[in-house]
């Protein structure tokens, strides 16, 4: 099949826009609810016959389920694999559910149901990974839309439940509650002050973990990290949402000083290191993934300290996802090679700045 994006409520991608709280610190909150239907076997365990019949049972209950009105139903194992990359870098679905953690393998029945409110992932690790993202620092919403999909879709779907253990999971880890609350949060003045490892220690002590852009087994590449619960068993989705909005309140008051310091100390020093940053993705004929994905970093805190005008965190949120390279394959209609990438991904942000800012940014 040929993806057709207009197919995506917003693209999939609505978080971007840069609308909640805190927005030029943390681009997205995501609540992940772990789900498996009783009477099933576990998919890795799952024959083929079971998974497509559990696909088919949650076709079957969209009309009854409100918040996935409307919902796209994408069938990975239609789909190329540019395609099903692309799905990954919008964070509309796991490597795992990609076919993308091993040898390209994508498992007979896997899906992803896509909505303006939220979305379902279909035979992941588990029968039913449920997901709802909101723009800025928004947990509160995102926990909200989320529980009223796992309301309605569980008064459909009998999960798999056992009163001392909570949700049963395929993975030890997930099993209680099977929530995942998390932030992706950029800490750039915490990087450049030195601070980010004794905070990131203090999150470790705090029950949190931290990730890269694309969370397990992701790098952190400019100074964008993931900060989540780690536990799920033993306390309320209520309160593990409280405690992971508490700390993040915290993270983030941390790097706002932290961007004040910077200013007040080596002002000079750091507004030469963005707007050379801003000038290499102005002009930059050729741009490898991880450098663009440092020089936005830099761009972004630039704009975050108000040096930069005519610039909006939206575009910069924008460019981090749509210059990677399945999308630039994807827009190329063709695959491509490393230099190929790096050529179109210069084109692109060159462009999108541009129209942007027009011919030369405004210096603030």
């Amino acid at each position: 099949m040929t993806l057709d994006l207009s197919l995506l409520p917003d693209g999939g991608v609505p978080w971007l826009a840069a609308s909640g709280d805190h927005a030029d610190v943390v681009l997205s909150s995501r609540i992940r609810f772990a789900r498996n239907v009783a009477g099933y076997a576990f998919t890795a365990r799952a024959r083929d016959g079971e998974r497509l019949r559990l696909l088919a049972q949650v076709r079957d209950a969209l009309p009854q389920v409100p918040s996935l009105g409307g919902a796209a139903v994408l069938r990975m194992d239609e789909m190329s694999l540019i395609e099903r990359q692309l799905l990954h870098e919008r964070h509309l679905v796991s490597k795992e559910l990609a076919g993308l953690d091993g040898a390209n393998e994508v498992k007979s029945a896997a899906a992803v149901l896509v909505s303006h409110e939220a979305g379902v992932m279909v035979n992941e690790e588990d029968h039913l990974r449920l997901q709802s993202f909101r723009s800025g620092f928004d947990l509160d919403g995102a926990f909200r839309a989320a529980t009223r999909l796992d309301r309605d879709l569980g008064s459909i779907l009998p999960y798999a439940f056992h009163p001392d253990f909570g949700f049963l999971t395929s993975c030890p880890t997930n099993t209680g509650t099977g929530m995942r609350a998390s932030v992706l949060i950029h800490l750039p003045g915490l990087v450049l002050t030195q601070e980010i490892s004794k905070v990131l220690q203090g999150l470790q002590q705090m029950g949190l973990t931290y990730r890269g852009l694309y969370g397990e087994g992701s790098e952190v590449i400019g100074n964008f990290f993931q900060i989540s619960n780690q536990t799920t068993l033993g306390r309320s989705e209520e309160e593990l949402v409280e405690h992971l909005s508490r700390v993040v309140q915290r993270v983030v008051e941390q790097e706002t000083q932290a961007r004040r310091v910077l200013l007040r100390d080596a002002g000079y020093i750091i507004e030469d290191k963005l707007w050379r940053a801003y000038g290499t993705l102005r002009h930059a004929r050729s741009l490898p993934a991880d450098e663009a994905m440092n020089l936005l970093s830099g761009v972004r805190l630039a704009v975050g300290l108000q040096l930069i005008a005519g610039l909006s965190v939206y575009t910069l949120n924008k460019l981090l996802i749509f210059s990677q390279s399945a999308h630039l394959a994807h827009a190329a209609g063709r695959t491509l090679t490393e230099s190929e990438a790096n050529l179109a991904r210069a084109k692109y942000v060159r462009r999108v700045l541009a129209d942007e800012t027009g011919p030369a940014g405004e210096i603030a």
